[in-house]
């Protein structure tokens, strides 16, 4: 039997530290392949007008089922990204309804597939969607950035291999069999996020530490190593942690899936599903899924190379954003300021600021949706990256609120970066939906003060609610909430590795930042299954007080907390304030609390 945890006390950390694979060249435009993906309805508009609509660009790959050689261009996309983790290309696969027989789609770096279909099941493969890793010796820990969305799978073998760690959402799938979420021969793995999605078989997560499934249905779930979430899953394991670690929330409190690109007749459509609340199960079982959806044409559609001024000028004209695969650079903030604006981007479509500044800001209105990019921070420091609302901002968005989803940030890795604070969250009931905000432990451009970054995500609105968040690496908190009434469903996290010595992570008299700090005036707030690892192979003797810190007192709650020290390279005093026993040795066995206070 394949084991059931990692085979050695090393885990995520180690795996990832190691920098393989230069860029390659870009994929060449292949005839006969790229559909021109051009609205129908084109806008007419002013020759001094942006106009909406437009060709999706050479990097994205639109398959019919009468295409030729499908199969020889994904294995092209996949040469080029299988090891490219810090590489400059960025891809898009879709395929329009209908089926496809004896497809294999392996998923390397910063490529995207999904079905163009309103259901999943309106596009079969029969055949996989495929992430190993070979290109690192059977560790998964570094197969972050990519995606697959909006298809029904019917696996070869009748299991589907997604063997994934951070970044690589697995959304409104269908897979008639089962799903294998470890590499083969079931090395490490460092994962994941599944939503709105239905797997017929069993899910099996094997070596994977953590996973967070959300409104899906499954038909079992194997077993578990530290943390495994759910929530609004039918199927889902019964409330367990610590043994085995499952943490089950019978619904989602509030849920709204991500939008995503379709096909209607000959035209491209961007659909928005609606607000769910206590959702449980899939939006897409009965049919066509409840929301609205907006032509091509109501988008700017953005390629690489365009200022942020035009991107500006687009949005002040009513214009939504479509960003196509590629890498951006932007030297004044992406000003989001009217009610309802989409911001979605294919093929891991990558902001980067040009002389410090924020990357895009959103104004204090409802419904806003920003999905599905990466924002890549740049060499002269960011006081913020990403801003959802004003400083001070305070309008009720409980009927209709912004979504922050697959939105990803990096600090360092690529290159030189630096940002105090990643993403600020100001407006009130916005909904955090997975996440994964990464100071870089390898790769170019690391080190503790190379790429300096003290904050990972600071919450100050309320009503704010996270669901999939992973947060790793910052030098002081990775997450501080400041707002009241916060829920967080699920979060991962490990502290930096890189702290030279004690003193350089001393936080006044406390050792050690949290990595989740709930503010003093906080007196409303919630978190289920959240996990903090530490490594600090630099200085192995760091010992980090807490994992947690929250004020105490009784509306603000916890279950089932961990903290874990990865191979005796540091050690956790307690999981939260001083509640919860120390870490020891090198067993990396999970100190848990299961309710605080």
């Amino acid at each position: 039997m394949p084991p059931s945890s990692p085979t050695s006390p090393s885990s995520s950390s180690v795996g990832r530290r190691a920098v393989l694979g230069a860029a390659a060249a870009a994929v060449p435009v292949l005839a006969g392949v790229s559909t021109p993906a051009r609205a129908a309805g084109t806008s007419r508009v002013s020759p001094s007008a942006l106009p909406g609509g437009g060709d999706l660009g050479p990097n994205v790959l639109v398959f019919d089922p009468s295409t030729p050689g499908i199969q020889a261009k994904l294995d092209q996309v996949f040469r080029q990204q299988e090891s490219a983790q810090f590489g400059t290309g960025r891809y898009a696969l879709f395929f329009k309804p209908g089926t496809y027989n004896g497809l294999n789609a392996q998923i390397g770096f910063y490529t995207s597939i999904a079905g163009l279909g309103l259901s999943p099941d309106d596009t079969t493969i029969n055949g996989d969607v495929t992430v190993d890793a070979g290109w690192f010796n059977g560790n998964a820990t570094q197969n972050f950035w990519r995606s697959a969305e909006n298809l029904a799978l019917v696996p070869a073998n009748g299991t589907n291999r997604w063997a994934v760690a951070q970044a690589a959402p697995f959304r409104r799938m269908h897979v008639r069999g089962g799903l294998n979420l470890a590499p083969s021969g079931y090395g490490w793995a460092s994962g994941g996020y599944l939503a709105d999605s239905r797997i017929d078989g069993q899910v099996g997560p094997y070596s994977q530490q953590q996973w967070y499934t959300r409104d899906s249905v499954i038909g079992s779930w194997l077993n578990g190593v530290w943390n495994m979430v759910f929530s609004g899953v039918q199927g889902a394991p019964a409330q367990s942690f610590p043994n085995p670690p499952y943490t089950t929330l019978d619904t989602t409190p509030v849920s709204r899936e991500k939008p995503f690109l379709y096909v209607s007749g000959s035209e491209f459509r961007v659909f928005l599903p609606e607000k769910r609340t206590n959702a449980r199960g899939v939006t897409w079982g009965n049919g066509t899924p409840r929301g609205t959806s907006l032509p091509l044409s109501q988008f700017y559609v953005a390629k690489p190379g365009v200022s942020a001024a035009t991107l500006n000028q687009a949005l002040a004209q009513g214009l939504h954003l479509l960003l196509t695969p590629g890498i951006y650079h932007v030297d004044q903030p992406i000003q989001v300021n009217r009610a309802g604006t989409v911001v979605l981007g294919l093929g891991y479509a990558t902001l980067v600021p040009d002389n410090g500044t924020t990357v895009l800001k959103v104004a204090d209105v409802d419904g806003v949706r920003l999905a599905g990019f990466l924002v890549d921070a740049g060499p002269v420091n960011s006081a913020t990256l990403l801003e959802v609302g004003p400083a001070g901002a305070s309008a009720d968005h409980s009927a209709n609120p912004t979504t922050v989803q697959d939105v990803f940030v990096r600090i360092g890795g690529a290159g030189a970066g630096k940002a105090t604070t990643s993403m600020v969250i100001n407006s009130r009931h916005t909904i955090v939906d997975h996440t994964w905000v990464w100071r870089a432990d390898h790769g170019t451009g690391v080190g503790w003060e190379t790429n300096r970054a003290d904050y990972g995500i600071v919450v100050n609105g309320d009503d704010v609610l996270c669901t999939g968040l992973f947060v790793e690496h910052f030098n002081k908190y990775d997450v501080q909430w400041n707002g009241q009434r916060g829920r967080t469903i699920f979060f991962q996290n490990e502290k930096a590795y890189d702290a030279p010595n004690q003193a350089a992570i001393q936080n006044g008299s406390v050792k050690g930042y949290a990595a989740y700090k709930v503010g003093d005036n906080v007196t409303v707030h919630e978190g289920w299954g959240l996990g903090s690892y530490c490594y600090y192979n630099v200085a192995p003797s760091i010992v980090q007080h807490h994992g947690f810190a929250a004020p105490n007192r009784p509306g603000v709650k916890f279950h089932d907390l961990l903290v874990v020290s990865l191979g005796g390279n540091g050690q956790y005093e307690h999981v939260i304030n001083e509640t919860g026993s120390p870490t020891s040795g090198t067993s990396t066995t999970p100190s848990t609390v299961v309710a605080y206070p």
